[in-house]
């Protein structure tokens, strides 16, 4: 178990993870480290010679299940992950490996001796596993319980136009204008929600296909999104993030 690979968006946790392998294995060879779904999908796309990956979920241009939908991977894979409950469930569900950060050598440590004892046929049950838990997680939630007064209101993701974030506090408001507070943050929305109807367009905003209107050219090569229900404030998609938002709205098959 000597080379490996690291996808990983923040530098400072790529380069402690490598420091504890050195540690853990003083002749290990990482082969890359890999910052982002697209340069992931890229580098897997060839043939590649590694024992092991360790993949972040969240990384800079989406989440790193993205990556499974262009490519196959096969190679033993330990995920790294901040709390995230959701995740969390579909590994433990899925006999999934991860570390939670912050992790430790010795976390590091145990989940390198597991890997080491799987048997090839278990091997393979985790690939089988590991593609199943991508495909529920991709597939996200259907309904929202939404808190209103005294009542809790169920809302369906296809009636959903975007949710927005300000002062800490997240609300989703509908296609027909109906806003509600939500207990959940974006962050969590978005590992939640099905990758081809929502997208993270930035800080405040998590869009659905539905509700874009069309799109304007802004400043500095972004892009303005327009809904077709007004939103809080405008809504502007960076300039390093409008190739992924294009491939998104490319690839939306409405049902």
């Amino acid at each position: 178990m000597k080379r490996v690979v690291i996808v990983e968006d923040e530098t400072a946790a790529a380069v402690n993870l490598r420091s504890m392998l050195v540690s853990l294995i003083p002749d290990v060879e990482v082969v890359a480290i890999l910052e982002s779904v697209e340069e992931s999908i890229v580098f897997f796309g060839q043939d590649v010679d590694a024992d092991i990956v360790f993949m972040d979920i969240h990384l800079a241009d989406g989440d790193s299940f993205r990556i499974f939908q262009s490519v196959d991977i096969d190679i033993p894979i330990i995920f790294t992950t901040a709390y995230d409950q959701y995740a969390l469930e579909a590994f433990k569900v899925n006999s999934i490996d991860y570390l939670l950060k912050p992790f430790k050598e010795v976390d590091l440590q145990r989940a390198l001796d597991k890997l080491q004892r799987l048997t090839d046929a278990e091997r393979g049950t985790q690939r089988q596993n590991r593609a199943r838990m991508v495909a529920d997680v991709q597939s996200g939630v259907q309904t929202l319980l939404v808190r209103y007064k005294d009542k809790i209101i169920p809302v369906g993701i296809d009636d959903v136009a975007f949710f927005y974030t300000s002062a800490e506090k997240v609300s989703v408001t509908t296609l027909t204008g109906d806003s509600y507070p939500v207990d959940k943050t974006l962050e969590a929305l978005s590992q939640q929600l099905p990758t081809d109807r929502f997208f993270r367009a930035n800080r405040q905003f998590i869009v659905s296909r539905r509700a874009v209107k069309d799109i304007a050219v802004w400043f500095g090569s972004r892009l303005a999104l327009n809904l077709s229900i007004d939103t809080p404030e405008r809504i502007i998609i960076s300039k390093a993030r409008v190739p992924e938002f294009k491939q998104w709205l490319q690839s939306v098959h409405l049902v």
